[in-house]
């Protein structure tokens, strides 16, 4: 129930920032505020009380922050297709890099999965109007950048423990966004409506289910709470459909259930040591276990 709960506050967090996007009047105002109010949330809830001590050390937060901050393209893919299927493409970052390191050939039948419900977003007659290229073209680098988050996550989370890093991380991809926002937004983005829905962005999208699925991972395998995320495109679908009134097409839902279904058999088929982690666990996974300082632990 915990981590059925982040998946679904996850996924009504970026509905109520598709809104966002409305309220402050360009996608990038959305995603600098949301940034700014997140990094304020986690910064207040970690107080890292001074930078990495070593060269490598902030360098890697700075890649992890550029990283998240690619992540937020998603806002400007959001702004030319529906919840669903923008969330749906950013998700097969983290499946592809699982793929892609995986020594077991027979992993590729989940690839191929997924490459058909990518396929199924671009047949004629999968939606009412023509899926948008500049979308597409977003929503795809946000996945590689959070194939990338990902990785680097595992990075910081063994060189540095506790949430420490990840705050860091979220202030310097707030500050690498920030400005773009203040150019198409301006004082927008602190009158009081902006204000009040960032606040619930961030709560819904941060703050909200990384606490429960810390507390879910200390009484579940890594590995049950990564197929369980494997959810998260029915849950923006359904957020997009309930929240934000918009109709998928059947070959949509079907494109979201193969790639849900792909995802869900990377995870659960995946090969692991009694000592060791083989490849890399779903992504917010991996952000609960560096900020327990425990992901050298097998799951």
């Amino acid at each position: 129930m915990l981590v059925l709960g982040s998946v679904i506050s996850v996924q009504t967090g970026q509905a109520f920032g598709k809104q966002l996007i409305g309220t402050v009047g360009s996608p990038m105002g959305a995603v600098g505020l949301r940034l700014v109010l997140a990094a304020g949330l986690l910064l207040l809830l970690w107080r890292p009380r001074h930078l990495p001590a070593d060269r490598h050390s902030r360098l890697l937060v700075l890649a992890f922050g550029t990283a998240i901050a690619g992540m937020n393209l998603v806002y400007l893919a959001l702004e030319r297709m529906p919840l669903g299927v923008a969330m749906t493409i950013q998700l097969t970052g983290p499946l592809a890099v699982s793929l892609v390191t995986s020594r077991r050939p027979r992993d590729a039948a989940w690839g191929l999965l997924a490459a058909a419900g990518i396929a199924c977003f671009m047949l004629p007659g999968s939606s009412s109007a023509p899926l948008s290229m500049t979308g597409l073209a977003f929503a795809l680098a946000s996945a590689v950048s959070m194939g990338g988050y990902l990785l680097l996550s595992q990075g910081a989370g063994a060189r540095m423990s506790g949430g420490q890093p990840l705050a860091l991380a979220v202030l310097w991809a707030a500050l690498l966004t920030l400005p773009f926002g203040l150019v198409q937004s301006g004082d927008r983005m602190v009158e009081p409506d902006a204000l009040k829905v960032g606040l619930l962005v961030a709560l819904l999208s941060a703050a909200l289910p990384y606490s429960l699925e810390l507390t879910a991972l200390r009484q579940l395998p890594v590995r049950v709470v990564g197929v369980l995320q494997s959810l998260e495109p029915v849950a923006a679908g359904l957020a997009g459909l309930l929240l934000l009134h918009e109709q998928l097409s059947t070959l949509q839902w079907l494109a979201i259930g193969l790639i849900t279904a792909a995802s869900a058999g990377a995870v659960a088929f995946t090969q692991t040591t009694s000592n060791t982690i083989s490849r890399p666990e779903p992504l917010r996974s991996q952000v609960q276990k560096h900020r327990t300082g425990s992901l050298s632990e097998p799951d």
